[in-house]
């Protein structure tokens, strides 16, 4: 797949708050518009980016409630089209495994 080219020197003009920046964007994490448009300010142009630093889709629904909601918030603050960024590798999520379960060979015993 073709990867998105990122022009790290765009201005995109300051952070200017909105009157919707506390809407919940990801119920999963409570993570909300202004703080994923201040994420943008910051530096964070990609997807992966802002999962790394806010953890958006990274609770329980995977992203798959808000996936796309956060995509259009980068994009739109970066003056793009959704289609244009990439999207985040797709990842299982991690669950501790306790170490007797990979050794559960049954031995018969007489």
């Amino acid at each position: 797949s073709k990867m998105a080219v990122i022009d790290r020197n765009k201005d995109i003009g300051p952070f200017v708050s909105r009157p919707d920046d506390d809407l919940i964007v990801c119920r999963c994490e409570e993570i909300t518009k202004g703080e994923i448009r201040k994420a943008v300010h910051e530096g964070m142009f990609t997807m992966t980016e802002v999962r790394r630093f806010l953890r958006p889709g990274m609770g329980l629904c995977q992203g798959k409630t808000c996936g796309r909601i956060v995509k259009g918030v980068i994009a739109a603050e970066l003056g793009q089209r959704p289609a244009e960024l990439d999207d985040c590798t797709a990842r299982g999520p991690a669950r501790p495994v306790t170490v007797s379960s990979y050794g559960n060979e049954v031995f018969d015993h007489d």
